[in-house]
């Protein structure tokens, strides 16, 4: 280990995921100087490194997010039509989508959000505002009562280690790795029904039975091409391996139906003419019919599906060991997955395999064709003043109550309670809700009076996380955060003295407001 130095910032942000970022930039444009620190190479997390298009509403294009991230999604179409020689149609499409992937109305390359993002952070880098701290991961927290006094990380290619002292500290870690570390009350996992008298929670809490994480590849297709890969180590295991909920090995062309997870669906390879669900343009995100002149071979498509949704175990709460062994799995299944759409899959019009499956490692900036990171669903939580439950968005439970408002909402959301399958219980499930609204008190840690939780490990339920893990939301948090970190050190207040305090919440929230953040839903966009 090596001492470089101690820094000091006004707002220390650990995490560069897509929460992160947003509060970076937020707290930046608020006029504090921030140090910003990232696992990988890459900012952006779920857009970037992890390698998923946004999940979002279908409000999304004029409504139901921040200005910003409307912003970011406008540059990206933008970045699109300066930089890719389109079609005059492609270009003059308002609502351009590159991949013309079904699942997302913006499916593009996470180079190009990695573009985006750094356009928008480049005012605050170039001048030091912002200052990113690559390859960083937090070690150690020194806290004095209920004050964070410094965080200590970890830079891993140098083996450095340098002290972050700041006003504010923001985790925006994948995991919630800052929680435990500064001692912050959290929980993990499943809560239970008698804790939260949530329908769908577990008889007993389970803080191991945690949402499936998903180690996401980019292949294309090459007609006539063989690109099988080395038989992966794992493959025998994850071919016979038949989930609980299912009649049907993991690596089949059936899966839980999102309309009734009860029940299995059919899916395939390609578009067909026999009503088959295709999962190739699930998640594709190139797409070479909007180009006016050809730049590569052909589709490119990311495999993040229910095949390769890894179960198996948990990464927070076991040993070291034990997290690099469910990393390592999550890798094996989806090499496995590539390996069986290479020789095994069914085929509609007969046979099996399609060796032109080609892993596509320039997509992703890695030799192996796999995300940077696995896509990680759910996080440490903290304890706030305010938890969000299954009652606060199930339309089921609301009945005609509708969407639940709160005075002190920060922002808004709208996705489905949707539960990938769990670690323990296999459980699965999707819920349909009310659009919601992200409360204030949800951010408020019950005791650490300068610790704000800046992505998906806000005070809510392991099923609330359902809704409020997909992008828009996480980018909010992170924007609200970022805010209220800055309106407190211009106050010299806590952000519980915000929350408390109804002049300095309008305030803060007025704030919100000027920067363009929707902070409740009217009857006019919910009618549409």
């Amino acid at each position: 280990m090596v001492w470089v130095q101690d820094k000091e910032s006004d707002v220390i942000i650990i995490g560069g995921g897509l929460g992160g970022t947003a509060a970076a930039l937020a707290a930046a444009k608020s006029g504090q100087r921030v140090i910003l620190t990232e696992e990988t190479d890459w900012l952006g997390g779920q857009l970037t490194s992890q390698a998923v298009p946004p999940d979002e509403h279908r409000w999304i294009e004029e409504s139901g997010s921040t200005a910003s991230y409307r912003e970011f999604r406008s540059r990206v179409r933008d970045y699109y039509k300066r930089n890719y020689p389109l079609t005059e149609a492609a270009a003059q499409d308002p609502l351009l989508n590159p991949g013309n992937g079904w699942v997302s109305r913006l499916a593009h390359e996470p180079k190009v959000a990695l573009a985006v993002l750094h356009e928008m952070l480049a005012p605050y880098i170039n001048t030091g505002r912002i200052e990113v701290l690559y390859h960083t991961v937090p070690v150690r927290a020194e806290t004095d009562g209920d004050v964070i006094v410094s965080v200590t990380v970890l830079q891993q290619e140098s083996g450095a280690e340098i002290r972050l002292r700041g006003a504010y500290y923001l985790d925006a870690t994948e995991c919630g790795d800052l929680l435990p570390l500064a001692g912050a009350e959290h929980v993990s996992g499943a809560e239970s029904r008698r804790e939260t008298g949530e329908p769908h929670a577990l008889e007993e809490a389970d803080p191991l039975d945690m949402q499936s994480i998903t180690h996401v590849a980019a292949v294309d297709y090459v007609p006539g091409g063989d690109f099988t890969i080395e038989r992966p180590r794992d493959y025998e295991h994850w071919l016979r391996y038949v989930p609980s909920f299912s009649t049907y090995p993991i690596l089949s062309w059936y899966a839980s139906d999102a309309a009734d997870t009860t029940k299995l669906k059919q899916f395939t390879m390609f578009q067909n003419d026999q009503g088959i669900v295709s999962l190739w343009d699930y998640r594709r995100i190139v797409d070479p019919s909007i180009w006016s002149e050809p730049l590569n071979e052909g589709e490119v498509t990311l495999l993040n599906w229910a095949l390769n949704d890894y179960y198996a175990g948990p990464l927070i709460g076991v040993s070291p060991e034990e997290r690099k062994m469910h990393l390592e799995g999550a890798r094996q299944l989806t090499l496995s997955l590539v390996y069986w759409l290479q020789t095994e899959a069914p085929r509609l019009e007969g046979g099996q395999g399609y060796p032109g499956v080609r892993l596509r490692g320039d997509v992703l900036g890695t030799a192996d064709g796999l995300a940077k990171a696995p896509y990680i669903r759910e996080s440490r939580r903290i304890c706030g003043l305010y938890t969000i439950t299954e009652f606060d968005v199930s339309q089921e439970l609301r009945g005609g109550k509708g969407l639940k408002r709160y005075e002190d909402s920060v922002g808004v959301g709208s996705y489905h309670l949707d539960l990938h399958p769990t670690t323990v219980t296999q459980r699965t499930f999707y819920i349909p809700n009310h659009p919601y609204e992200i409360p204030l008190g949800a951010l408020i840690p019950v005791r650490i009076r300068n610790l704000l939780p800046a992505c998906k490990n806000i005070s809510m339920t392991q099923i609330a996380n359902g809704c409020y893990r997909l992008h828009p939301t996480e980018w909010n948090i992170g924007e609200a955060a970022g805010v209220l970190a800055s309106y407190a050190v211009k106050h010299a207040l806590s952000p519980r003295e915000v929350q408390e305090s109804a002049a300095h919440r309008k305030a803060y929230q007025q704030q919100l407001l000027d920067r363009g953040v929707q902070l409740h839903w009217t009857e006019e966009e919910l009618q549409k």
